[in-house]
């Protein structure tokens, strides 16, 4: 049997989501799956195997880096015994560090797969935006100059569509494509906080965190909106701006297609 799992984190405390090697050696550094993985082993979770011993996995809709947050993070997993939701929930909870949290689970169609089967990813960056710092700001990055929204609403709408994403992307990606489609990219003001709202059907390596950037190089130097554009046309790196702190970014919601999670 398959399960899909939603799980939430405060990532400042992880070296990233996913457990991490070298030289095909597990590094023994805190990740969210080693997390889960280890309230896996305490709850038998799994499957048994010849030598009755219990193997499992946990498959994440997407990799998130060292601080980054999540909300709407999906992992899925396979079992031989089925599983009581609300009691397997609450186990889980009382296992799982404060900064770690599940909720949702489902009995999918043996052909989900959390990253595969995945058709949107949303994520949201907040920024403060005022002279001074406050003591609640926690980790939010403190943008000290004032930013237009309307401006800044203007710059992202050059992202939407598809389009070759390369300006935007860090040496670390993996993936050779990079081609994303953008379905919304738009900004608010609540207070003095900022956010940065952008859905797409994939993200390359830190792309959210330099669009960010380049949203704040347009503020900051007062270029116009358009400039956005000419950074993504460029496909060149070295014209899109810093890229920014991981602790305002948080993955909020991964898209499924409804037949492909629903069990048959």
């Amino acid at each position: 049997m398959r399960y899909s799992l939603q799980v939430q984190y405060i990532g400042k405390n992880y070296a990233g989501s996913q457990i991490q090697f070298e030289n095909g050696e597990e590094i023994e550094t805190p990740t969210i799956q080693g997390e889960l993985e280890k309230a896996f082993r305490k709850l038998k979770i799994g499957q048994q195997t010849e030598n009755k011993k219990r193997q499992f996995k946990t498959v994440f809709s997407g990799r998130t880096d060292r601080g980054v947050n999540a909300i709407g993070q999906v992992i899925h997993f396979d079992t031989d015994e089925p599983i009581v939701a609300s009691k397997f929930v609450y186990q889980m909870n009382e296992i799982l560090p404060n900064d770690i949290s599940v909720s949702d689970l489902q009995l999918v169609n043996s052909n989900f797969h959390a990253q595969k089967s995945a058709i949107s990813r949303y994520y949201r960056y907040v920024f403060v935006n005022r002279k001074y710092k406050n003591a609640y700001d926690g980790d939010l990055m403190l943008i000290k100059f004032d930013v237009d929204i309307e401006r800044m609403n203007k710059a992202l709408s050059y992202l939407l569509g598809e389009h070759d994403f390369s300006s935007f992307k860090n040496s670390g990606t993996l993936n050779p494509s990079k081609v994303c489609i953008i379905e919304k990219a738009e900004c608010h003001r609540l207070g003095d906080r900022v956010m940065i709202n952008i859905v797409g059907n994939r993200f390359l390596y830190n792309m959210v965190r330099t669009i960010v950037g380049t949203l704040l190089e347009i503020e900051g130097h007062g270029l116009a909106p358009e400039h956005m554009k000419e950074v993504l046309e460029a496909c060149d790196r070295t014209k899109a701006g810093q890229t920014v702190s991981p602790y305002g970014l948080t993955l909020m919601k991964v898209g499924y297609a409804p037949q492909i999670i629903e069990a048959q």
